[in-house]
Formats: structure tokens, C-alpha cells, sequence
């Protein structure tokens, strides 16, 4: 029910119906129909006549007032206007809003939802933080969007698996045994010295320290060292995504995959993941044996000077070929990126989204080379990078956490402001952007404050909702009855305005599940309760305006469908975002 979508196609009728000749209906596609910049300009603008007056040989006014005199024919259109050199506005009449909001309160939770995808499956991978502690605020960022995003998926109609990258195969988990191991010691009695450089100190090592003390004792010490690195590391990866799990949890984000990076080395049948996938990979020849020339500039860490076994990128978009083997036989870190990718497309995945950290930029072209080499142009792979947060309070930078040692842990944060301020307001700058996060703007119940005002527009909904029903006991408020009420009633240009700014739901969900960008959708709530907010406080001053009017009962019942149809969208926004949207704020 996306009315923009609706108009794109009138107006592609409209130029079958004057027959341009079009060499080609493709530029058809880049004719769109949008709401206006300026809103007293109309309802809907289109380039309709900017695009095609060349390819049809006309000059675009001409073609403009062509299109015009067809549009006209358009059941709702009240006015068209031509601006400039050839745009076209159109204006709809107060019936067709009328109608059209009978539709979208009719469609209830469903308006907007299904119309991207009927159902591809889609896999979003967030956080993946290494589990080496609790989750901080450089992953809060990513977490939210991730989740937002895969939500936003989901109710354009896409199948999405929400995944977490578990990275337990790197040497940052032998640091975390040894670290855990240290602990240990400690939490026997010992005097294992300073915490050694390298090693992580936070505090959240000493529980799992002291359960491995009471189950074992001293035992550890006994162990040969493969048997105790293998115990501490089980026991400190274990504990590490309990912790982590814990931490998403309270923000609202649990994932339906957590896919261990070991699992990819874990041999098979005499056989591992990455093996496979390197026999696939050779077969296909993008797999060989050479040397890389040296870099230029900064060195990468994988390079080695020597013949070895290189992924050859550089055929499908990227600036180097890629180590796959170290010099003690091991697989680098890129090998188990190609084998993840390759597991994935196996599992049926089309679409595959990494939402990382901004100190990842440099692995878009190599993720993209190897979702070419691997599936060609049977997958599109997508990556989102999240820019750094910087916590304040009232304007000055926050301190670090003495529990995790060196940072702010997610924990903090949401503790301090609660999950809806931390989710929306991680959404309220486009991803890429930095995000200024102040303790204090967050938790002010203002206009300033953006969960807040969202917010607190559905609470008001709710509280007339009440209201009604002590003024107006008699009055019939079943969905039935709403169903039926005479919405030609909604004169007012305030109403008829919230009635538009309605009916932009579907297209923002459209253009955000497209673009990867779910902070248009936090935008978007912010500006419709802007608007209902406005027309509240008109109706402080001019009581024919309340949404209750005790003298014409059947004026209200149309109110409150207006009422009933912005909570609705407002909740169905909230949730997808992962906000609650309460019916009292105090």
C-alpha cells in the first residue's frame, strides 16, 4: 500500500497513453514519484518529464503538460502543477486522504509490511566481537543497527537469519587462557604477580577463575599443558559468551546463529571446512602457489616473503592477492573468512550483510572479491560500517570502566539510560556518521530528547484513548465500530497532514530495507510524532480540534481511528527499531 509506488505506475501509464516511442522502457526506471521538498508544493513530485523529454525528443515542459493532462484523469487528483523546467506536482483532494486512511487502518499492523521481498533468505552478521570480555560501547553501535536492520528485513518480507561470528580460533584465545590461568592462580591463594602486558586484566576473569578453584583445586597445575590450555580455553570462551549473551540480552538482541570460528579448522572425516573450500576454491583457479610482491606503503600483517599458498583476489575487484597459509601451516585469518563465506552460500543464502566497526573500512574489497570468487553474481554481499561513539556527559568525555579494565561496558550503559534510549538513539545518526552519546540529553524528557518525543506520542495516544472512555461512556469504540466511521469528517488540514505523513511509512520502509539504512525509519517516527504533537497543542487553543468533542460523538470516532492508525505505526516503527512503546510515561 505504498502510494508512491501506486503514482510511479499511473505515471507510467500515462506515457504509454501518449505513446513517446521510447527506444527502450528501461529509463522508465529512474522515474520516481516522491514527496515534494516543500510541502505546499503538493503531494507527490515527479522527474517524470525530466528523464524522458530527451530520449522522446520533446522539451521537458512540453512533455510535462502531456503527462499532466493524463494525470489529471487519476481518480484522487484534486490539482497538477508544473515547476521549473519540467517537474510535476500533483495534489490529492481531502477524499482520497480520507480513503486512504480508511486502508491503512484497515491494514493495521500489516501497512508496510511484505513489500520488498517474498521471502529470500537473507543473513545479517553483528557484533561478533572476539569473546575475550564484556561487550563495550564500540559494539553497542553495531549491535543495534545489526538487529534493527535484520528486523527491518524481516517485515519487508525477506527470511533473515540474525548471526554472530563466534572468532575462538585466534591467538587472542590462547592470551585469554593464559589470562584466565593467572586468575586461577589468584583465586587459590597465589601470588602469580603483576597481570603480565598483553593479558587482560578486567575483572570479569575472576567468576570464571573461581569456579575452575572450587571444581579443581590445584589440579590445573597437574595437568600436561595441552590438556590445561585446551581446559582454559573452554572454560574462559564458554564463560565469555555467557557474558556476552547476557550483555545482548539486555538489549533486547538475541541472535539465532552464533557460528564458531574453530568449527571452520575442525577436521571431518580427516578433512576441515577450510580444507574443503580451498579444494573448491584451486579447482576454480583462485587458488594457487607464488609469492607476493612487497606491499607498498604499511606492511600487512599476513605477508611473508616468501612461495606460498595465495587467494587470487586481485581477479575479482580487489587491490592484493591474499595469504590463505602461514609459515607454520596454519590458516590465516582470510582463509577462514573465504570458508565462513562459502558455508553460508551453501546454507542458501543470496544476501549476506556484515555490519563492522569503522577499523574494519579496509575489508569491504576483500569480502566483496571473495563473494564474487565464490558465488559470482548468484549473491550479493553487503557491508555496513559503524563509526565510533563517544560517550558525555554534559559534554564531557565519560571515565573507563574498572570492571572491564580499559572501557565502557555495554552494561553501563544501558544500566544508566535503559535499552529504549541506548537502541533509538544509536539509530538517530546515519551508521557511517560519529555518534556524540550524552548521558543527560538522553534521559531529558524534552522535544530535544528523540526517544522520548516518539514516545511519548504513543503514550498520549493511549492516554485519550482513556480519556474517551470516562467522557463518553456510551460511545461504541469496537474496532467495528471504527471500521465504519465516516472519515469524511477529517477536515482539517492538520488531520489530513497526518493522514500524509502516514502514508510515507511504506516507502521509508522500502527505500531503508533497500539501502541497508534503518536509521531513515527512526527519522521518520521522530517526524510523525512532530506532527501529531504540533496538532495536539492547536487543539489547546482552539477546542474544535480536540480529539475528544463530547457534542458530536461521531466527529471523535473518526478521530480516534486517526488516533488508532498513528499508535499503530508508531509501535510497529518502535518495534522494529526494538523500542517499546508504552501507553503511560511519567
Amino acid at each position: 500500500m505504498n502510494i508512491f509506488s501506486l503514482f510511479e505506475n499511473h505515471i507510467r501509464k500515462s506515457v504509454e497513453s501518449i505513446d513517446l516511442k521510447l527506444e527502450s522502457v528501461e529509463i522508465l526506471s529512474r522515474v520516481s514519484a516522491e514527496p515534494p521538498r516543500d510541502a505546499s508544493h503538493g503531494d507527490i513530485s515527479t522527474n517524470a518529464a525530466m528523464v524522458l523529454a530527451k530520449p522522446a525528443g520533446m522539451k521537458p515542459r512540453d512533455l510535462a503538460e502531456k503527462l499532466a493532462a493524463e494525470l489529471e484523469k487519476v481518480d484522487g487528483v484534486d490539482a497538477i502543477n508544473i515547476a521549473g523546467p519540467g517537474f510535476i506536482n500533483i495534489s490529492l483532494s481531502d477524499a482520497y486522504w480520507q480513503g486512504h486512511l480508511g486502508e491503512v487502518f484497515k491494514a493495521g499492523n500489516d501497512f508496510g509490511c511484505g513489500l520488498v521481498s517474498d521471502g529470500a533468505k537473507v543473513n545479517v552478521e553483528y557484533v561478533s566481537a572476539n569473546p575475550t570480555g564484556p561487550m563495550h560501547v564500540g559494539h553497542c553501535r553495531g549491535a543495534v543497527v545489526g538487529d534493527a536492520l535484520a528486523n527491518l528485513l524481516a517485515f519487508a518480507g525477506f527470511e533473515v537469519t540474525k548471526e554472530y561470528y563466534v572468532n575462538d580460533a585466534g591467538g587472542q584465545i590462547d592470551v585469554l587462557a593464559g589470562s584466565l590461568f593467572h586468575r586461577y592462580r589468584e583465586a587459590l591463594g597465589e601470588d602469580p604477580g603483576p597481570m603480565p602486558d598483553g593479558f587482560y586484566p578486567g575483572e570479569y576473569l575472576l567468576e570464571p577463575a573461581g569456579m575452575l578453584a572450587e571444581e579443581y583445586g590445584n589440579k590445573l597445575h597437574d595437568m600436561s599443558e595441552e590438556l590445561r590450555i585446551k581446559l582454559l580455553k573452554e572454560t574462559a570462551i564458554s564463560s565469555m559468551m555467557a557474558l556476552i549473551k547476557r550483555d545482548l540480552a539486555a538489549l533486547n538482541i538475541h541472535h539465532d546463529v552464533f557460528f564458531s570460528e574453530r568449527d571452520l579448522h575442525t577436521e571431518k572425516g580427516g578433512k576441515s571446512t577450510i580444507d574443503s573450500m580451498l579444494e573448491r576454491m584451486r579447482e576454480k583457479g583462485f587458488v594457487y602457489d607464488g609469492k607476493l610482491p612487497p606491499p607498498k606503503g604499511e606492511v600487512p600483517e599476513d605477508w611473508e616473503d616468501r612461495e606460498q599458498t595465495l587467494f587470487r583476489s586481485t581477479e575479482v575487484g580487489d587491490d592484493m592477492d591474499r595469504a590463505l597459509v602461514k609459515s607454520d601451516g596454519s590458516y590465516t585469518y582470510f582463509a577462514a573468512d573465504v570458508a565462513y563465506f562459502q558455508d553460508k552460500y551453501d546454507r542458501g543464502f543470496k544476501r549476506m550483510i556484515y555490519v563492522l566497526g569503522a577499523d574494519h573500512s579496509g575489508y569491504a574489497k576483500r569480502l566483496k572479491a571473495v563473494a564474487q570468487a565464490v558465488a559470482g553474481d548468484e549473491a550479493q554481499l553487503d557491508v555496513l560500517f559503524c563509526q565510533l561513539v563517544k560517550l558525555m556527559r554534559d559534554g564531557e568525555p565519560v571515565t573507563m570502566s574498572k570492571r572491564a579494565g580499559s572501557f565502557v561496558t555495554l552494561r553501563d550503559v544501558v544500566d544508566e539510560v535503559g535499552r529504549d534510549a541506548v537502541r533509538f538513539m544509536m539509530l538517530y545518526r546515519k551508521a557511517e556518521a560519529p555518534l556524540d552519546f550524552d548521558f543527560a540529553k538522553v534521559t531529558e524528557q524534552s522535544k530535544d530528547n528523540p526517544v522520548f518525543y516518539v514516545q511519548y506520542a504513543h503514550a498520549r495516544i493511549s492516554s485519550v484513548m482513556r480519556q474517551v472512555k470516562r467522557e463518553l461512556p456510551e460511545l461504541d469504540k469496537s474496532a467495528e465500530a471504527l471500521a465504519k466511521a465516516d472519515l469524511a469528517l477529517l477536515e482539517d488540514d492538520g488531520e489530513i497532514g497526518l493522514v500524509r505523513k502516514l502514508s510515507e511509512y511504506p516507502r521509508i520502509i522500502e527505500q531503508a530495507a533497500r539501502a541497508d539504512e534503518p536509521h531513515r525509519l527512526a527519522f521518520y517516527l521522530y517526524e510523525l510524532a512532530s506532527e501529531l504533537h504540533s496538532h495536539w497543542n492547536k487543539g489547546k487553543e482552539s477546542p474544535t480540534l480536540r480529539f475528544i468533542n463530547q457534542e458530536n460523538p461521531q466527529l471523535t470516532l473518526s478521530r480516534l481511528v486517526l488516533l488508532r492508525t498513528i499508535a499503530t505505526v508508531i509501535a510497529s516503527g518502535l518495534a522494529i527499531i526494538g523500542v517499546d512503546a508504552p501507553e503511560e510515561m511519567r
